[in-house]
């Protein structure tokens, strides 16, 4: 009987942290990207493309700007150095061969030295005008990606949920939970995906706004500063 007892005894805590530790065990709850954005439904579709879209727009904008913004250091010092010493076409020359806003703006108003200073003004406005208008090429389609990418993905949460229901009311019986979450978290994952999408947009297109801003500034800058020159008694 003794040997019994303790045998009964040794073994018991064993049992029990075998139980303990099986019931302790984490279940393996990871779900797999693809399989969350299969889950997602028509609506992956349209917003895999805007994401790939805005991707675009904001890398080719990024090194248009960076190149727009790229001036030779002292460039303005010796376009007024050469105009004031009455070499206008190596100022052209200059200017030509530099190819950015500024320097496009600069080469119009050369050209037009010798004519009214008001048709200088307006030559150089209407080229900064046109230089603008390429800078900000493309920057409203990423805009519209920014705000259009988390409400298609509302759209699709909408629609998700709908058929959600739709397949709850359809059940015999009592509703399991697990079809109520699996159609619950499949119609968020477009939510999720379409502020993902849009408010990386959101942060690129301000922030090639403050680049353009900043370019336009040294474009006005350097257009007042050519228009004093030329109406330096010297000239």
């Amino acid at each position: 009987m003794t040997p019994f007892l303790l045998q009964i005894t040794q073994t018991a805590p064993a049992d029990t942290a075998s139980t303990l530790a099986t019931a302790t065990e984490p279940a393996d709850t990871s779900v797999e990207l693809i399989d969350l954005a299969l889950a997602g439904g028509w609506a992956m579709i349209p917003l895999a493309l805007l994401s790939l879209v805005a991707v675009y727009i904001f890398v080719e904008r990024y090194l248009t700007l960076k190149k727009a913004a790229k001036n030779p250091e002292g460039f303005r010092d010796r376009i007024k150095s050469m105009v004031l010493a009455g070499d206008i076409n190596g100022a052209k020359m200059l200017c030509s061969h530099t190819g950015t806003p500024v320097s496009k703006m600069l080469e119009k108003g050369i050209t037009k030295i010798g004519t009214p200073l008001k048709n200088i003004e307006t030559s150089i406005e209407n080229t900064g005008k046109i230089e603008i208008s390429r800078l900000e090429k493309n920057l409203s389609a990423l805009a519209t990606i920014a705000g259009a990418a988390p409400m298609l993905g509302f759209l699709g949460t909408v629609t998700g949920m709908i058929q959600a229901f739709i397949a709850i009311a359809q059940a015999e019986g009592s509703v399991s939970p697990q079809l109520l979450s699996a159609g619950i978290y499949q119609a968020m994952v477009t939510t999720a995906t379409g502020l993902i999408i849009g408010l990386p947009a959101y942060v690129g297109y301000n922030y090639l706004v403050s680049k353009i801003d900043s370019i336009v500034h040294e474009m006005e800058y350097t257009s007042i500063e050519f228009i004093d020159l030329l109406q330096e008694p010297q000239l």
